[in-house]
């Protein structure tokens, strides 16, 4: 099944074309890797994805639903969470208060079932030993993990991660590339990424952006030998 389907997506600035009739389909539990170079248009695209960029033209369907008109914290509601380059979490509260208020959007105030939902949360990211710390004391690499905590904890049914290990040390990009493993299946994932080891290990498909437009799409040894891929980008420094 189809969760996510984008339809001639389109995103025009003053004229200059950012994204140009994308044509996009994550089916339910898969993790697909969304990459390209620099200025291939991936943050305008997961932008109106998420509804925090309007859409020029075209369509945003979600579990059979046209959502190219709800606004952020609708699209939220309805199950889709998206981490940020930039580490959101509050840095005066603990790790367990930060995961609280994401549980809470969900469960209200029940407080036996924030509770039980933030152990979860933070056990399954590998921060139990963490909650009562204060999220600002975290190393920067700790506070990207209790985003994704954060994120879990709202049980999102699609889970957008932009460039979740810039700024991690190689121990904990080894120690995310398992806890993704792990959620395969259950949540579907988009995940944005930079880091080619992280991409090809894994991500169970790949959509590759180039001047923002699809240059292609397919699995990760399908994307790996693709030619135009390799000229247009793994081929770069950037890469």
């Amino acid at each position: 099944m189809t969760l996510l389907s984008t339809r001639n997506l389109t995103k025009r600035y003053a004229g200059v074309l950012a994204n140009e009739a994308i044509n996009f389909d994550l089916p339910q539990g898969q993790i697909r890797a969304l990459i390209g170079p620099n200025g291939a248009g991936k943050s305008t695209f997961v932008g109106m994805l998420s509804g925090r960029i309007p859409t020029t033209s075209g369509s945003v369907t979600f579990d059979g639903k046209d959502i190219s008109a709800l606004p952020a914290h609708a699209r939220i509601a309805l199950g889709i969470a998206y981490t940020f380059q930039i580490t959101s979490v509050f840095a005066g509260l603990s790790v367990h208060e930060n995961v609280a208020l994401a549980a809470r959007r969900r469960l209200g105030r029940d407080g036996a079932a924030v509770d039980a939902k933030v152990a979860d949360s933070l056990s399954r990211v590998g921060l139990a030993d963490r909650a009562t710390q204060i999220a600002g004391d975290l190393s920067y690499g700790h506070q990207r993990i209790l985003e994704i905590a954060m994120g879990l904890a709202q049980d999102p049914r699609l889970f957008i991660l932009d460039e979740p290990t810039q700024g991690l040390a190689e121990s904990e990009i080894a120690d995310f590339k398992t806890l993704i493993r792990s959620l395969g299946g259950a949540t579907t994932i988009l995940l944005i990424e930079h880091n080619m080891s992280v991409v090809m290990e894994t991500a169970e498909a790949i959509t590759v952006l180039s001047n923002g437009t699809v240059l292609a799409d397919g699995t990760p040894a399908q994307i790996r030998a693709d030619p135009a891929v390799q000229a247009a980008y793994l081929g770069t420094a950037d890469a």
